[in-house]
């Protein structure tokens, strides 16, 4: 199981910031178990009104992700993406992926990374935080880019996006 060693921890306190998801719409069962369970989350750290995008896909994941650094502290990436018979899967998983980390670098904004990259639907739900699934990676992505951006202004001390150039 991938979430052995995870640190244990509870909610923190992101009252403070503004949190976006950026959630793909294909598999929506899915989908709609890891935006329940980023929503969940977001909810327990108090982020107060997360807006909620959705695109067509995981590969149009990275240019809303983009967009919403501008005006958001962080950014929560959800999609799925199930191996099939063609060499798209690998095409898909690696752009989204780059994609996404090159948004967080050039625009200085954690982007929790909700991308599952799975073998079969099964393997999907068994990690999209729905009843009876052993993970909750829409939870995780979402602890992690509040975590971050609070990190973030330890560091710096900015006081929101609207601070940044």
């Amino acid at each position: 199981m991938s979430s052995e060693g995870a640190p244990a921890s509870g909610p923190v306190d992101g009252s403070a910031l503004r949190v976006a998801v950026v959630a793909a719409s294909w598999h929506e069962q899915v989908m709609g178990g890891l935006v329940a369970g980023a929503r969940r989350r977001l909810d327990a750290c108090g982020v107060v009104r997360p807006r909620l995008v959705r695109v067509p896909g995981s590969f149009e994941l990275p240019v809303a992700a983009a967009a919403l650094a501008r005006s958001h502290d962080a950014v929560v990436a959800l999609g799925v993406v199930i191996r099939g018979g063609t060499p798209h899967f690998e095409y898909v998983c690696s752009a989204a992926t780059t994609g996404l980390e090159a948004v967080a670098r050039e625009y200085g904004v954690p982007v929790g990374f909700g991308l599952l990259t799975c073998d079969d639907e099964q393997q999907a739900l068994a990690r999209a935080g729905l009843p009876g699934s052993i993970e909750d990676k829409g939870a995780e992505a979402a602890d992690a880019a509040v975590r971050t951006a609070l990190v973030l202004r330890s560091l710096d001390g900015r006081a929101g996006p609207q601070s940044r150039p």
